[in-house]
């Protein structure tokens, strides 16, 4: 089992403090290990077996109606006036669980925990019920640094090609260690559950095929300016029967999956977002490997970009792609210090490239910092102000 750290810190953070603890993130990206990961630092912290209530609701022993038959279970064995610890897997599978979950949490000496794999989690009634109370911890699947761990290698640079076309999803390191073929059924499993139960039967969605072909164009179109018109007009001109209203709904419907993630865009110079042509990015490089096959590796300069915004994520900040005057900045990265500003390429060996990718975090005009990522095997190099890094390097590091 890898051991999430930072995700498990929080958690540690967090616990018995007066809030709902809600994980959200793709399905199999590591949620329940995660509470198994934090039970076992319960018990170690001298909380009995019996204060721990951990409930998987895809599991068929707990087929519960309603709410009320959730609650009433729980709450019959809340039999002291001890600390307990309430564990939720996948809530959103119970019709009206926010009841339930409210009810939880108003009792002095409960702590309650939530995942879900869909945003719905966090809309509608809950959000309503819980406002305010509630701390949302965002999780995706095994960075690079956690990757790197589950082997017995020091070849980082090899390992990280290999995490560039297989992906971070926690289960395929056993898979990667006995029969790398198998790589492909494990992917298929999970996005088959991702695009029936996660996306068609949440959002009654029935055409299959339009859905995926919506997929397939934002996989292979990472990293560039893309809108809802162009989608639909290039689906339309293959002959697949589609509306911009269409389109859109079915992209919202994969952003509330955790499948992609949309990156707005950034007006450096004027600092204030811009409100079209946004681009798009994958939760994991393998389930793209796996959807798009060969093709997948055509474009490893827009594949390593897409590693770099969700290790940005990871990191705690909002993340917008940078537009000055005409030139664009890879990642403007926000947080509560201010702004970082990141250029990513595979290689910057050739001036030309070089010049062309330090000029748009030259002309920014600001003092934030800047840092320009390749895969180049060079030490740390600074252009007037600008660090150039190794991507590896700075993947492996606590920046």
């Amino acid at each position: 089992m890898i051991n999430r750290e930072e995700y498990l810190d929080e958690l540690i953070r967090w616990k018995d403090k007066d809030l709902i603890k809600v994980v959200t993130g793709i399905r199999r990206c590591g949620k329940s290990t995660l509470f198994d990961l934090f039970i076992d630092y319960l018990k170690t912290s001298g909380v009995k077996s019996n204060q721990i209530i951990h409930i998987n609701l895809e599991d068929a022993d707990y087929d519960f109606k309603d709410y009320k038959e959730l609650y009433h279970f729980i709450n019959d064995k809340i039999v002291s006036e001890d600390n307990f610890y309430v564990f939720l897997d996948e809530v959103q599978n119970v019709p009206g669980f926010q009841r339930a979950v409210d009810s939880l949490y108003i009792k002095k000496n409960v702590d309650v925990y939530i995942t879900g794999s869909n945003a719905y989690i966090l809309s509608g009634e809950l959000a309503t019920l819980l406002s305010g109370r509630y701390i949302e911890i965002k999780m995706l699947p095994l960075s690079f640094k956690e990757y790197v761990s589950a082997f017995d290698n020091n070849n980082y640079q090899q390992l990280f090609l290999d995490y560039m076309r297989n992906g971070g999803m926690p289960g395929n390191i056993n898979i990667l260690k006995s029969n790398v073929n198998d790589l492909d059924k494990y992917l298929d499993g999970i996005f088959s559950t991702i695009v029936y139960k996660d996306i068609m039967a949440r959002n009654n969605i029935t055409d299959k095929l339009l859905l995926e072909s919506v997929i397939k164009y934002i996989f292979d179109s990472i990293g560039s300016p893309i809108s809802i018109k162009k989608i639909s007009d290039t689906l339309t001109s293959k002959g697949i029967s589609t509306s911009n209203h269409t389109v859109e709904n079915y992209i919202t419907a994969l952003l509330e999956s955790f499948l992609v993630y949309k990156a707005e865009r950034f007006d450096v110079k004027g600092k204030n977002l811009l409100a079209r042509d946004y681009k798009y990015y994958v939760v994991d490089s393998g389930l793209r490997s796996y959807l798009l096959g060969k093709k997948a590796d055509s474009d490893m300069g827009h594949i390593l970009e897409n590693i770099v915004y969700l290790e940005l994520l990871r990191r705690g900040y909002k993340v917008y792609v940078g537009k000055v005057d005409d030139l664009e900045v890879d990642f403007v990265a926000e947080n509560r210090d201010g702004l970082r500003y990141y250029q990513v390429a595979l290689t910057v060996r050739d001036e030309k490239v070089l010049e062309r990718e330090l000029r748009s975090l030259q002309k920014t005009g600001d003092h934030y910092p800047k840092t320009l990522l390749t895969l180049d095997m060079d030490l740390e190099t600074d252009y007037d102000g600008i660090r150039k890094v190794n991507v590896v390097d700075w993947l492996l590091s606590d920046e």
